[in-house]
């Protein structure tokens, strides 16, 4: 897929990987949603990539991907700036097994959230123009890793997800190409 001209929205966008999947897409191209929860690192990464790509590449939204009043309107606010989305980068994600729900919360459910409600922008079957939805699972999505067993049980549920929706995507033609990635998880 060529990236120039398309509209990206990248979930925990203000550092370590959404950061450099925002980047990324920058360089190739793509004008980005940057949404994350971090408002002040959020700011001042928009605030440098403008200095780069212009003010009209990038837009930097607060968001909880916890709720779905945020992301609604983060997609609101996406469509009424850039028209349209293309590319959906579920990469929020949090390890802490202490407050496991909320790793769950963010890791699991949250992807799941932002999966459909983008679908209701995406899918050619009810009139959006296809896309891709890339998710961010880990390593620990594809084999246990002993020492954060929620967080593991998160990823692999990433992972089956989204291979189901590439499979009912294919089956129904929602024009939409899904893709899990898996970052080795250093924890």
């Amino acid at each position: 897929m060529a990236l120039n001209g398309k509209i990206a929205v990248v979930t925990g966008a203000a550092q370590g990987i959404g950061k450099a999947i925002t980047e990324l897409l920058l360089q190739n191209g793509a004008e980005v949603a940057l949404l994350d929860t971090n408002k002040t690192k959020g700011e001042s990464l928009k605030e440098a990539l403008d200095q780069l790509y212009g003010e009209q590449s990038t837009l930097f939204l607060h968001c909880n991907v916890e709720s779905e009043e945020q992301i609604k309107a983060a997609f609101q606010k996406t469509l009424a700036t850039f028209g349209r989305i293309d590319i959906l980068c579920n990469n929020a994600g949090i390890l802490n097994e202490v407050e496991w729900e909320k790793t769950i919360s963010i890791n699991l459910v949250a992807v799941v959230r932002f999966t459909y409600l983008a679908l209701e922008h995406m899918n050619e079957m009810t009139g959006g123009q296809g896309g891709v939805i890339v998710n961010t699972a880990s390593m620990a999505g594809l084999g246990p890793a002993k020492s954060c067993p929620v967080y593991t049980a998160t990823k692999h549920g990433v992972v089956g997800f989204t291979r189901a929706m590439a499979a009912a995507s294919t089956a129904a033609g929602y024009g939409v190409r899904f893709n899990a990635v898996c970052p080795v998880c250093l924890r």
